[in-house]
């Protein structure tokens, strides 16, 4: 699944987007035999996904890595995203997979319930798993077994415009709770300007405001999965949307991408939009009169003493059972996901470090430390194969156009929640 966290941004940062919860794949190659690649020299084949590290990085590390463990002989694949899915697929039931593999967070389950992944529970101490973000570490397990190590995430915030803040007389610092944010909001919405600008099918948006009410999209029921958009918390969720969308002229039957918000937002009359920081250079590209004119604030929640719930999208590492080198991928692993190396990636990506205990190392990044913010608060889709299948159809976006068009929230809410529960249930 292609989770589009900077969906609308342009199309240089849907590649980014891509890249927050993608797959990854490729082809490998290795010598030897056995787990144990690092007895001895060893060619270890990574894939890591285009863009998901910049040229200087990869060189720093890859030297880096080489001196330290010589008898490594690290192969770095860039993999593209297109038909990536498939690709992984593929190099888990050959004989001859890479020894590690960057994939989507939300798309571990999937790779696991194949069996095609090493079990990694057993390094989760070494690798300092009690601080790892919950939105990256929760979907890279399944079934009780950690099969994705967490390697990079990011998140939405809120980008607003400073100057229309100020002329508004609205403190951003101040606004800690969701009626704050819509009182603030209103203010902001006068004449031809929008308060913000929330398209009627960013669903991810909705997400976190379902969260945050203490519901889901989908729960497990016994052995199944049944959707949950018609639940009580799922419907104080939806209505908060509604009223906040209302703010602004967001188009209720489209989502961020038609069309991209952050040209939108560019053209001079929105004074803030959901979206992750990087949207705020596309902005300014687009309207370079706005440069030095954009800020961050983590979404805010239902109550001041913590940011609202998000969607953590990312990367987690992953081992193939096929791997001829498991000990030196498990070394590689090791080094990248480590306290140095996440701090230099963070600040080189102006991505969240994996471990809630590194938010201080992007504290110099405005944009990156917002995020940081909130991904304290990070959640992800159900846990499961089957929702890949939800996302294909994705019925939620048709419920938030109904609900935002004035149907029956609780009949359009049932009516998804049945097809969520079909999609889930059909596809595992």
């Amino acid at each position: 699944m292609k989770f589009r966290l900077l969906a609308g941004a342009s199309s240089s940062l849907l590649l980014l987007t891509t890249l927050l919860t993608a797959c990854s794949s490729g082809s490998g190659s290795g010598s030897g035999s056995g787990s144990g690649g690092s007895d001895g020299d060893s060619e270890l084949t990574v894939w890591l996904m285009r863009d998901s590290v910049s040229a200087a990085f990869q060189k720093e590390f890859t030297d880096a890595f080489t001196a330290a463990h010589p008898d490594i002989h690290l192969k770095v694949q860039i993999q593209e995203w297109d038909g990536i899915g498939q690709k992984v697929t593929a190099a888990l039931a050959s004989n001859d997979a890479p020894d590690v593999i960057e994939v989507g967070n939300t798309q571990v389950a999937q790779y696991a319930q194949s069996g095609g992944l090493v079990d990694l529970t057993g390094k989760k101490t070494d690798l300092g798993g009690g601080t790892w973000l919950k939105g990256l570490a929760e979907p890279g397990a399944w079934e009780g077994k950690q099969y994705g190590i967490p390697y990079y995430a990011a998140n939405r915030v809120v980008v607003y415009r400073k100057d229309l803040f100020q002329r508004a007389g609205v403190d951003p610092a101040a606004i800690r709770t969701r009626q704050q944010w819509l009182a603030a909001t209103r203010k902001l919405n006068t004449g031809d300007q929008q308060g913000i600008y929330l398209t009627g099918q960013t669903w991810y948006a909705l997400a976190g405001f379902i969260w945050d009410e203490g519901g889901d999209l989908a729960v497990r029921d016994g052995g199944t999965w049944k959707g949950a958009l018609d639940t009580p918390e799922a419907l104080a969720g939806m209505r908060f949307y509604k009223e906040l969308q209302a703010l602004g002229k967001g188009p209720k039957d489209a989502d961020e991408a038609n069309p991209p918000q952050a040209e939108v937002m560019a053209g001079g009359k929105v004074a803030q939009i959901i979206s992750v920081p990087g949207g705020a250079n596309v902005i300014a590209q687009h309207n370079p009169r706005l440069k030095g004119k954009l800020g961050f604030f983590p979404i805010p929640g239902k109550t001041a003493d913590k940011p609202g719930a998000v969607f953590t999208g990312g990367s987690d590492l992953v081992v193939p059972a096929a791997s001829r080198h498991q000990d030196a991928a498990y070394t590689f692993i090791k080094e990248l996901t480590g306290d140095t190396w996440q701090k230099k990636l963070a600040l080189a990506m102006s991505y969240v470090p994996n471990k809630t205990s590194l938010a201080p190392a992007v504290a110099s990044d405005p944009g990156a430390a917002t995020m940081a913010v909130g991904a304290a608060e990070g959640r992800a889709t159900p846990n499961t194969p089957g929702w890949a299948a939800v996302e294909a159809e994705n019925p939620i976006k048709d419920y938030m156009t109904a609900a935002l068009t004035g149907r029956d929230m609780r009949q359009a809410a049932a009516k998804a929640s049945a097809e969520i529960t079909r999609a889930m249930n059909t596809a595992s």
